[in-house]
């Protein structure tokens, strides 16, 4: 049976209810993700061709954000424009952050109920889950004694020297460790995507915006002294520093919402549990986070504040940088500083799995074998994240009240 084409286009409406379908079943996290996008929106629909869709996920793996979801935002963007993008991030994202935003708003209400005994559960299978994560990504952007010892590098940097500000250092010197170390011959002959891109003139103002809004924003904010515009400037930063997927959006919320007091490393980690199992983007914790602050009625405007503002970056590249991507993954120098970037990503995951997620978790010597079974029914038995995620809460709500 002949494929679908690749040149079907559609409405920003049937590109929002077509991403709604993947946020309400797309379980299993960013790298699932994608084979769901694959099956829906190459194999069914024809939306992109198989080169095609090779190509944005090796974009968008290039760029800071969540990469599954600026994948989402391409394609969205190719059948509707910049419209389609952003239906494409609304409908992906809507389930899940609807329901993390109202966990936020609902969690102590949760907790002085039925206690807290489940949410050592969830910081226990949080462990497994980023154990997994760590040995995954080392096993793709941490291979040969130069990445790994980049990664390695940042994991000992970030134990001794903690912060926002440790961590940018060790993605710049990743970067500028793979330009030296990492450099490899041109590629020649790169395949093309099957629809162009947005114009150059918009990938322009989308390129200026995004560096605007990253400079800008804290500034404004802090000339204001606007609550809203604080909470932005924060979650767009970590929107536009999330370099190597999904889960490095972890220790660079970490830093930022438990640094600054906003909730307890409990209350974190047992946030970013619960999103394990739920469908859609990871970056939906943040409006979990976002809301935590009470901005708003009941901290929903705070929640979609950051929500819109750690995705924005995301969009903005996708947009700016699609124009310019042939010539772009064609180049050395490009190709050696994502290698040396994803290799200290490998080493940011692998700090803060040891302080905060262990160091929270591990409360007693007998906690080191649940974490350990956790994994073995993660990594070994297969088991889908969410079902490990729920298993592990309720026996430890049981046994814990």
């Amino acid at each position: 049976m002949e494929a679908p084409s690749p040149t079907k286009t559609a409405t920003a409406f049937e590109v929002f209810l077509a991403f709604l379908i993947q946020g309400l079943t797309t379980f299993g996290g960013p790298a699932a993700h994608l084979a769901y996008f694959h099956r829906a929106f190459v194999q069914k629909r024809g939306w992109i061709s198989e080169a095609g869709f090779a190509d944005l996920v090796a974009l968008c793996h290039l760029l800071p954000g969540p990469a599954s979801s600026q994948v989402g935002m391409a394609i969205g963007l190719r059948q509707a424009g910049v419209a389609g993008a952003l239906a494409a991030m609304a409908g992906f994202t809507l389930p899940a952050a609807s329901l993390m935003i109202a966990l936020a708003v609902f969690l102590p209400d949760i907790t002085r109920h039925i206690g807290d005994g489940w949410m050592h559960g969830l910081m226990i299978a949080v462990a497994a889950v980023v154990i997994q994560a760590v040995a995954q990504m080392a096993r793709t952007l941490a291979v040969g004694p130069v990445r790994a010892g980049l990664a390695i590098g940042a994991c000992l940097g970030l134990i001794v020297a903690t912060g926002p500000l440790a961590q940018i250092c060790v993605l710049l010197g990743g970067g500028l460790a793979g330009l030296w170390l990492l450099r490899e011959p041109t590629e020649v002959g790169a395949g093309g995507s099957d629809k162009p891109g947005p114009e150059a003139g918009g990938s322009a103002i989308a390129l200026g915006l995004f560096a605007v809004l990253l400079i800008g924003l804290p500034v404004l904010a802090s000339v204001l002294a606007n609550p809203g515009l604080g909470l932005a400037s924060v979650f767009y930063r970590v929107g536009s520093l999330t370099f190597g997927g999904d889960h490095l959006i972890l220790p660079l919320l970490e830093r930022e919402a438990v640094g600054r007091g906003w909730l307890n490393t409990e209350a974190f980690l047992s946030g970013y549990g619960v999103m394990q199992a739920l469908p859609g983007p990871l970056f939906s914790f943040a409006g979990f986070v976002g809301a935590a602050q009470g901005y708003g009625p009941g901290g929903a405007v705070g929640g979609v504040i950051a929500l819109f503002a750690t995705f924005l970056p995301g969009l903005l590249l996708v947009v700016g940088a699609l124009p310019y991507w042939e010539r772009i993954r064609a180049q050395a120098w490009a190709r050696a500083l994502s290698a040396g970037v994803g290799a200290a990503v490998v080493g940011v995951l692998a700090a803060t799995l040891w302080d905060p997620v262990l160091m929270t978790a591990v409360r007693r010597p007998a906690d080191w074998a649940l974490v350990a079974a956790a994994y073995v029914f993660l990594a070994i038995a297969k088991l889908p994240p969410w079902l490990v995620v729920i298993g592990f809460a309720a026996a430890t709500a049981f046994f814990l009240p």
